[in-house]
């Protein structure tokens, strides 16, 4: 049968996968095709690459803007949290729907199906099934279909010792054929490592490079298993590791909605204009009565040294995103090739994040522009792709769908994404 594995080492940029730091994945990139410009999406930050992943749309047409949002309802604008585990459920309330587009899960419920092992926030988690028509493993609760109680709930913790159990649990469910999900077309497995640790501690420190090194072990089992399970040949499994986005260094916070009540755009703590903190990008929603205010806060925020990019109305679309919804403004704050303490380059100003939740200066975060938070790393090995084989066109996050659909034989039409199948010279057997 066809099948399709995906692992993700989330945070993960590209140019820390080297030999001395991640072996295993550069033993894997011998037998693959590397994607030497893939980027992320905007903000380049899980949950929406989630979203981009499952469905191979950009938020404009997907409907999950950022980590953070904002939602209409009852006629008033509310800053959410996508990361927790009720998201999803708020968001069908208020919007009628989870996301717009189906997603990889939805098209697979009956050609083999899907299942995730997720370690990173409830919400990114459940961005890859929201409806609830495979199955998801997550720590804060699983679902099989119909959003259904499991028989064996993920019980492990964040971080690199919590992504080792729930690997083991992966490779012993998903990979080996004779697992309960064992015959699944599409398995993903996502790590929560290095990302976690990389918001705490300096990118390319000791701390951060033994995670990951611990992190790139977990693949290369992993790896291994898929290995043992499915010998080569026409029958091969479809093998996509990647990232969902890199990180740059923490260098300054900013807080954008004091700004503009400074400025005297919004008053302190009304809800007409709100400020969607996403890592090192923003998003500014305005209720309608209040959007002759609009030009204003893009002159504004254009204006000052700590924003690197603004978008707004038609310009939104060059970042993924439409003005729907209360979205008017997209920023992507300032970055600079500066080094950090271990040499590694790229700092951003960041956006100072709602409630307790707060950034340290000299570590990690993402969301924005940034060479480095745009960096994620991407190689493919199956029916179609080259052993060893680097390519330097563009890819992006939204381009995993349609490629691993065509693998699996599955139409898929009208997607942003493009399947990268179609990017390389014809070799050997192509699935249609």
């Amino acid at each position: 049968m066809t099948r399709a594995f995906a692992i993700v080492l989330d945070g993960l940029r590209r140019d820390l996968v080297t030999p001395e730091t991640t072996p295993h994945l550069m033993r894997f990139a011998d037998t693959a095709t590397r994607f030497t410009a893939h980027r992320s999406v905007f903000p380049s930050a899980t949950r929406v690459v989630s979203a981009a992943f499952a469905t191979g749309c950009h938020p404009a047409r997907n409907g999950l803007q950022g980590n953070t949002v904002a939602l209409m309802a009852n006629g008033r604008l509310a800053l959410h949290d996508v990361g927790k585990p009720e998201f999803f459920a708020t968001k069908r309330a208020a919007t009628g729907s989870t996301l717009d587009q189906p997603t990889m899960a939805e098209r697979l419920s009956d050609r083999g199906g899907v299942v995730v092992f997720n370690n990173v926030s409830p919400g990114a988690a459940y961005a890859h099934d929201p409806d609830g028509h495979g199955t998801v493993y997550h720590r804060a609760g699983s679902h099989g279909p119909g959003l259904g109680p499991v028989a064996r709930p993920l019980a492990v913790t964040l971080g690199i010792d919590g992504d080792e159990a729930m690997a083991e649990r992966f490779v012993a469910e998903a990979v080996d054929p004779a697992g309960p999900h064992g015959r699944t077309a599409l398995a993903v497995l996502w790590l929560s490592e290095p990302d976690t640790t990389q918001h705490a501690a300096p990118l390319g420190s000791p701390d951060a490079l033994a995670v990951l090194r611990r992190a790139d072990a977990v693949a290369g089992r992993v790896l291994a298993a898929i290995d043992a399970a499915h010998p080569a040949g026409p029958d091969a499994p479809l093998v996509a590791i990647l990232s969902d986005h890199g990180h740059q260094t923490v260098g300054s916070v900013i807080d954008i909605d004091a700004f503009l009540v400074a400025e005297g755009l919004k008053a302190k703590g009304a809800d007409d204009v709100l400020v969607a903190p996403n890592g090192t990008g923003a998003l500014v929603y305005v209720h309608p009565d209040g959007a002759d205010r609009i030009p204003a806060i893009v002159r504004a925020l254009e204006a000052v040294p700590w924003t690197g990019a603004v978008y707004a109305g038609e310009e939104l679309a060059r970042v993924g995103h439409a003005p729907v919804g209360g979205l008017a403004v997209a920023v992507s704050m300032a970055a600079s090739d500066a080094p950090n303490a271990y040499g590694i380059r790229g700092t951003s100003a960041v956006v100072r994040p709602c409630g307790s939740k707060a950034d340290r200066l000299g570590c990690g975060q993402h969301g924005g522009l940034g060479a480095g938070e745009q960096s994620p790393f991407l190689m493919m090995r199956g029916a179609g792709f080259r052993p060893g084989a680097a390519l330097g066109e563009p890819t992006s996050a939204v381009d995993l769908a349609p490629t691993i659909l065509t693998h699996l034989g599955v139409p898929h039409r009208g997607l942003d994404g493009r399947d990268l199948h179609a990017t390389l010279e014809p070799i050997g057997d192509q699935r249609p």
